[in-house]
C-alpha cells in the first residue's frame, strides 16, 4: 500500500515491493544447466554472479519501541541540558535572559525543521541524522518550555502529562477500535500537515515585520490552531502506528525502525507543543 506521507513514500518496504525475504534468485547468473555456469580464469569474475546478500533482520515491535526509546531520550536529555544551562529569568536578568533563550529556541526550531525535510525525503534512514534532529528538537523545547515556565506557571507539567496520556489514549484506540487508516484520511493528514506548516512561515515572516495575527500566540485564535493542531498531532500517531504495522507485516528492513521513530517523535512533539499553548491559555491569571 502506498502513502502519501514523505516520512515513509521513500521507503519500498512500507509497501510491500520491497518485503524481506522475496529475494529473486531467477537472474543470478545461474542457470538451471549446471554445464553452463562459467568458471573463467582465476581472478577473472565475469563467469560468477555475486553471491546473493543475506537479507537484514526484519523490523519488530522490538525494535521499533528501542529506536524510538533512544530518539525520545536524546529529545529529554538535550531539553533538560539546554533548560540548566540557559541563564535564569528573573527581574535583574529578564531582559537578556529572554534575548539568550528566544535565540536558542529559534536556532533550534529551525535546524530541526531543516533536519526533519532531510530526514522526510531521504530515500535511506540516517539514523545519525535522526539523532541530530532529535537533539535539535530537545534544544528547542528545552528553550521554549523555559519560557513557557517563567510566563504560565504549572503549563509545562501539564503538557508533558498530557502527551503522554495522549500517546497512550490514541494507541490503546487505535487497537481497541481496530481503526483502519484509508488513502483519503492519509491525504488529508498530509495535507492539513504541511498546510499548518505553511501557517506557520507565514506568521514568521509577518513577525520579522511586527505583524503577527496570533495563529500560534496564547489566544483565542491561538487556541483554535491549538486544537486544531492537537487533533492532527493525534491523526499523525494513528498513521504512525498504522504503517509500523505494515513495516511488520510487510518485513521491512530492521534499519526502517529508525524511520519509525523519527515518525513518532515528530507528532509527539507536535502534540507537546499544541498542548503546551492550550495549558499555558488556561493558566493565565
Amino acid at each position: 500500500m502506498q502513502s502519501n506521507n514523505p516520512v515513509f513514500r521513500r521507503s519500498e518496504a512500507f509497501s510491500g515491493s520491497g518485503a524481506h525475504g522475496t529475494q529473486s534468485y531467477g537472474n543470478s547468473g545461474y542457470g538451471s544447466d549446471p554445464s553452463q555456469w562459467g568458471v573463467g580464469a582465476p581472478g577473472d569474475t565475469q563467469g560468477y554472479a555475486p553471491a546473493p546478500q543475506a537479507p537484514s533482520a526484519p523490523m519488530t515491535i522490538d525494535s521499533v519501541v528501542q529506536k524510538t526509546g533512544i530518539t525520545l531520550g536524546v529529545v529529554v536529555v538535550a531539553a533538560l541540558a539546554t533548560w540548566v544551562m540557559l541563564p535564569e529569568i528573573n527581574e535583574d536578568t529578564a531582559s537578556s535572559a529572554l534575548g539568550t533563550v528566544s535565540a536558542v529556541a529559534t536556532f533550534g526550531f529551525l535546524g530541526a525543521f531543516v533536519l526533519s525535510l532531510v530526514n522526510s525525503f531521504k530515500k535511506v534512514v540516517s539514523p545519525p541524522l535522526v539523532l541530530a534532529f532529535a537533539a535539535l528538537e530537545g534544544i528547542a523545547l528545552g528553550a521554549i518550555s523555559m519560557l513557557f515556565n517563567v510566563a504560565y506557571p504549572g503549563a509545562v507539567q501539564g503538557a508533558v502529562i498530557g502527551t503522554f496520556a495522549a500517546f497512550a489514549g490514541t494507541l490503546a484506540a487505535y487497537k481497541i477500535l481496530n481503526i483502519q487508516v484509508g488513502d483519503k484520511f492519509r491525504k488529508f493528514v498530509v495535507a492539513a500537515v504541511f498546510g499548518m506548516i505553511g501557517l506557520s512561515l507565514m506568521e514568521l515572516v509577518l513577525g520579522l515585520f511586527g505583524a503577527q495575527i496570533g495563529l500560534f500566540g496564547v489566544s483565542g485564535l491561538g487556541m483554535v490552531t491549538a486544537v486544531a493542531g492537537l487533533v492532527l498531532g493525534v491523526f499523525m500517531l494513528i498513521m504512525d502506528f498504522d504503517f509500523v504495522e505494515q513495516g511488520i507485516r510487510y518485513g521491512a528492513p530492521e534499519r526502517e525502525s529508525w524511520t519509525a521513530a523519527f515518525a513518532m517523535t515528530v507528532s509527539l512533539v507536535w502534540i507537546y507543543t499544541n498542548l503546551l499553548r492550550i495549558m499555558a491559555f488556561f493558566s493565565q491569571e
